[in-house]
């Protein structure tokens, strides 16, 4: 299944993967946990991963190929939204070489994208 991945610098990657993992929970399905510092989520057009590094938060998803920029800007945008203070920056990195979406705090997501 195609995959992308995107490493975001932050002194804080378990705050924020926890506050995605809670945030997005209330529509899909969502889990984090402090002891292993990893996370799941559970979407219906595929998964993705969250695992906090000592500088970085490393996500992760998985979907059809017609749905992988659908899942890198749900997981992206709502990320970014959280780290406006801290100007994270989000670039996906898809495993076929195509270049992923690329998410700041002065970008909009793609039109039509849902989250």
């Amino acid at each position: 299944m195609p995959r992308s991945v995107a490493r975001v610098t932050t002194d804080r990657p378990a705050r924020y993967a926890k506050q995605l993992a809670a945030h997005l929970g209330r529509r899909i399905e969502a889990h984090w946990s402090e002891e292993t510092g990893r996370g799941e989520l559970t979407f219906g057009a595929g998964t993705g991963t969250l695992e906090a590094a000592p500088d970085a938060l490393l996500l992760a998803v998985e979907g059809e190929a017609d749905q992988l920029a659908v899942l890198e800007d749900v997981v992206g945008r709502h990320l970014v939204r959280f780290g406006t203070r801290d100007e994270l920056v989000v670039e996906w990195h898809r495993d076929n070489g195509q270049p992923g979406l690329v998410h700041r705090n002065d970008e909009p997501g793609p039109e039509g994208a849902q989250g």
